[in-house]
């Protein structure tokens, strides 16, 4: 089959009915931004605007939390209530109408929840915050742990907290589709409750949701056929996993989680109706999903964790998504060119610059008349490149 010309990050891309300009995906990014009941505001509408305005195929929410229970911080956005259907339904219509798909991540902190901004030092909530109304809870978990010293002591969900988590995600799969989401992408990484269930260093339970790697990875396997039940056909499903663990706290990586059980699990959910695997790793304990060894180890060269999303698209069949420290765009179009993701996403890059796609697309050849841009930029800067301003990026 003859290859498109261009640069194959620049080319579509189609999972069911949903067609993506192009294979760049912005990443979900908690901002903390929102109000005391979750509801999204003119912050979210700019923060995320700008990135389809600026260019990417499809952008993804920050994790919007399934039940209350679930919220990392008092700042994290909601769509455990049809309160939150309108505010998200703005934020959708500017995102389709720049060109973008508008996707939504649902979450659920699981031991990870009750805990301090980043700014405020993200830790578990104290007696300070409740001080001023934002009070500690009791986080939920596959077994009652701490997920980093110091922090909450989780509560072990009981078979009644199992079957109301699914349905509450089921819940949220319809209300994103009310709020306009084309795709759904399900945090189950970096130590948050459904890799929580799924890592053997964490789901310490002998009854049918742990025990041994079927049990442990029930609930995301019920959690996918819910979502489908409740998700319209022609619209995808993302589920983005830690393909192995890395441990902060002992010397060998693959302790718990492996890329073998990715494979695994990635066959099982893709039978259930998963379209793609968002291919992360770590956080299964610590504050976050690279801290102390794990750091260390891997050093966070760019495109660590490349190497699964290609294991699991190469052993699995099915469309995967590369993330983690992707820079620039020759190296993003390598990743797509050689076949190891079928999409790419960008997260603090594109904090830096907001036009990372169209940056890109010039620096690869693609679009030397500011065409890609938006008319109301694209004429100015073709102008200015007439007069021999030159463009300086640092």
């Amino acid at each position: 089959m003859p290859q498109p010309s261009g640069p194959r990050l620049l080319s579509p891309f189609r999972l069911r009915d949903v067609s993506f300009r192009n294979r760049v995906v912005l990443s979900p990014m908690q901002v903390y931004q929102a109000t005391p009941d979750g509801l999204a505001n003119d912050w979210h509408l700019q923060h995320l605007g700008k990135f389809a305005v600026g260019g990417f195929g499809c952008v993804v929410t920050e994790g919007l939390i399934v039940d209350p229970v679930g919220r990392a911080t008092w700042g994290d956005l909601g769509i455990w209530s049809d309160d939150h259907i309108a505010p998200l339904r703005r934020i959708t219509d500017f995102v389709r109408s720049a060109g973008a798909v508008p996707a939504a991540q649902l979450h659920h902190a699981g031991p990870k929840a009750a805990r301090q901004r980043p700014w405020e030092g993200f830790g578990p909530l104290t007696e300070v915050e409740a001080a001023r109304g934002e009070p500690a809870w009791v986080p939920l978990s596959s077994s009652a742990d701490r997920s980093a010293p110091g922090w909450h002591l989780t509560r072990e969900m009981t078979l009644d907290d199992i079957e109301a988590v699914i349905a509450a995600y089921g819940a949220a799969a319809r209300r994103a589709d009310s709020a306009g989401f084309d795709v759904i992408d399900i945090h189950a990484a970096h130590g948050y409750l459904l890799h929580s269930f799924l890592s053997p260093v964490a789901n310490r339970r002998t009854d049918g949701y742990g025990a041994d790697i079927d049990g442990r990875m029930r609930l995301l396997l019920e959690i996918a056929e819910t979502l489908r039940a409740n998700w319209p056909e022609g619209k995808a499903i993302f589920f983005r996993i830690s393909c192995v663990d890395w441990r902060a706290d002992i010397e060998e990586p693959f302790d718990g989680w492996t890329i073998e059980d990715s494979c695994r699990l990635t066959r099982e959910l893709h039978r259930r109706g998963v379209d793609l695997i968002d291919c992360s790793s770590g956080g299964i304990r610590g504050a976050t999903s690279m801290s102390g060894a794990a750091a260390k180890r891997t050093g966070l060269k760019r495109g660590f964790q490349v190497p699964y999303a290609a294991a699991i698209r190469r052993e699995t069949g099915v469309p995967t998504m590369a993330v983690g420290v992707i820079l620039d765009g020759a190296q993003a179009e390598g990743i797509i060119a050689r076949g190891e993701a079928d999409l790419v996403a960008i997260g603090r890059e594109a904090l830096f610059d907001p036009h990372w796609v169209l940056h890109a697309a010039r620096d690869l050849g693609a679009d030397e008349d500011w065409a890609l841009w938006p008319p109301s930029y694209g004429w100015w800067l073709a102008a200015r490149e007439r007069i021999g301003i030159a463009q300086e990026r640092g």
